[in-house]
């Protein structure tokens, strides 16, 4: 049988292999390798198999049929390629394979998460009393997040939610935008606050909350802002309606999956006016701070309210009075997400985090230039790494879309914007240079050019 020192060589060669190799291939993986997937597809063996042969049919029937989102010219949603620092990290802790929930069970990763969670506050401009958890990503940040607020507004009115549920509640206001994400409405529905019964406050051509809208505001209540439009990049006014909200008693939850990352650069900080003074925050690491997939941030003002409403106590489980990550997330057994988090910061430093961000915004702002300068119509104000292109008419843009994704230099995907089909470009990944930009805008320009000369 493979030692395991051989086993774990051949996986760190294969995996620089295929990271090596991302930039020649094409981002989408070609119908062929699709159907070799099928390879992997047998019964399960009688006896054991080999770890070295397992690692070799993976690599040789998976790593063509993935998407290269590691790679520099995959901008079809908000996802970032992992720094290497972050991949390195992501093999040792799983190496370690620690289930991070107690300080007294696995000390090592409990710190590495204290003292990431320490550096983000800091990076962000956040109280430094700021509590905060790491998660799978910003559905369950949102989820979180709101957690704590619904045990924050109830309490101040005496009821206890942990204990007495929803049942006989006073009915907590929500406010939403009407262009909020939809995972931030899926965790209000998994909470009990319902997806339905939210005011949804109307938004301008950019999608921001129009505040001069905001309905007025009955305690207990939860207000929700966006650091982040999905298709715009855009921000909601966070500082008038912060405002608002505190003059009434409302909690502020900031849904900021990728803009809330806005606050760690000198440059674009500020977009987010105001956003500092919320109490809780949802983002993602494995969006732009680019580390391996899954990684979420829920971060709270009150880290008293998350500890209420999210540990977990019983009489096999030590505590020592260190900090617990598991009093801080939904999970308690999960992986040590915040080795990932420490390393990337730690790679990156202030100027390299801020570095990368602004450059991710250039390279959105030379894509939005060139392709209007080539005759296509941008729909938003690129303010942050997000643009959206038309290439006509909505069938003409949908077989752009089409065209570009089959042509594999780049991938772009397609959105839906206030009565338009759209291609979305999300500029989100430490891998993408100038030549990536370059070779996008060729691949794009002329699929858009034969996709007209057609209709």
């Amino acid at each position: 049988m493979t030692s395991r020192r051989e086993l774990f060589e051949d996986a760190a060669r294969r995996a620089a292999r295929y990271l090596d190799e991302l930039g020649e291939r094409k981002v989408a993986p070609d119908a062929a390798a699709v159907r070799a997937l099928a390879q992997l597809d047998t019964p399960l063996a009688d006896r054991p198999t080999d770890a070295l042969e397992i690692l070799r049919r993976l690599d040789e029937h998976g790593s063509a049929a993935t998407m290269a989102m590691a790679g520099g010219r995959f901008f079809g949603f908000v996802i970032g390629g992992a720094l290497p620092a972050a991949v390195a990290a992501s093999y040792l802790a799983t190496a370690w394979d620690q289930n991070t929930g107690l300080h007294s069970i696995t000390p090592a990763t409990a710190e590495l998460e204290r003292i990431a969670l320490g550096w983000l506050v800091d990076l962000f401009g956040l109280p430094s009393t700021t509590g905060g958890g790491f998660v799978t990503g910003a559905t369950v940040a949102n989820f979180t997040g709101l957690a704590a607020a619904r045990h924050a507004v109830l309490e101040r009115v005496g009821w206890d939610v942990e204990g007495q549920g929803l049942f006989g509640a006073p009915p907590i206001q929500v406010v939403i935008g009407e262009e909020a994400h939809p995972t931030l409405v899926k965790a209000l529905g998994m909470l009990g606050l319902g997806r339905s019964r939210v005011t949804a406050v109307p938004a301008d051509a950019q999608g921001r909350m129009r505040p001069e809208r905001l309905p007025v505001i009955h305690a207990p209540a939860i207000v929700c802002l966006q650091a982040g439009n999905v298709n715009t990049g855009a921000f909601d006014p966070a500082a008038e309606i912060v405002g608002r909200a505190r003059q009434a008693g409302a909690w502020v939850h900031v849904d900021g999956a990728f803009g809330l990352w806005a606050l760690a650069s000198p440059r674009l900080r500020a977009l987010g006016a105001g956003l500092a003074e919320a109490d809780s925050w949802a983002t993602d690491a494995h969006k732009w701070l680019n580390v391996p997939y899954d990684s979420g941030l829920a971060l709270c003002r009150h880290a008293d309210a998350m500890r209420a409403a999210l540990a977990i106590r019983a009489s096999y489980l030590p505590t020592t009075g260190e900090r617990d990550p598991s009093d801080y997330t939904p999970e308690l057994s999960r992986r040590a997400r915040g080795v990932e988090v420490w390393a990337a910061l730690a790679s990156l430093g202030r100027s390299g985090v801020a570095a990368m961000l602004e450059r991710c915004c250039a390279h959105a702002r030379r894509f939005a230039r060139e392709l209007s300068a080539a005759g296509f119509e941008i729909l938003n104000d690129v303010v942050l790494n997000q643009v959206l292109v038309a290439f006509g008419d909505d069938e003409t843009t949908r077989r752009v879309v089409r065209g570009v994704q089959e042509d594999g230099t780049c991938w772009c995907g397609g959105s839906h914007w206030h009565g338009r089909e759209a291609m979305r470009i999300s500029v989100c990944s430490w891998a993408t240079t100038e030549a990536d930009v370059e070779a996008s805008l060729e691949a794009i320009i002329r699929v858009a050019a034969q996709a007209r000369a057609a209709a």
